[in-house]
């Protein structure tokens, strides 16, 4: 079942604020389209490393999301190049940005 989908600006503001609660920063570093733009979301450690995030949908049109620079964290500027690339194919693209030291991204909701 394809899960609905909410407006893009709605979405990054709730990640946003997701972090913020748990005590990392969070903003939009580029907006997309509104309404339905891609995300990428970037957690920079502040130790001059990130990781990139991307949406990826099955085919019951679920997300999830993979790690679009690799398992492991690289170099801030790696990441950095990675997005600037993505901006090039898709000027519609979302970049929201995390700053948490513990590499936390706030993609999805911890259950107990």
């Amino acid at each position: 079942m394809t899960e609905p989908r909410i407006k893009t600006a709605i979405w990054a503001a709730a990640l946003i604020r997701r972090a913020e609660v748990n005590g990392a920063s969070a903003f939009v570093a580029k907006k997309g389209d509104p309404e339905s733009g891609a995300v990428l979301v970037k957690v920079s450690l502040l130790n001059g490393t990130a990781r990139v995030w991307s949406a990826a949908y099955g085919d019951e049109g679920q997300r999830r999301w993979v790690k679009a620079t690799g398992a492991e964290v690289v170099a801030d500027a790696v990441a950095e190049d990675y997005i600037a690339r993505a901006r090039k194919r898709d000027a519609d693209l979302w970049v929201v940005e995390v700053e948490d030291r513990q590499g936390r991204d706030f993609l999805t909701e911890e259950t107990e």
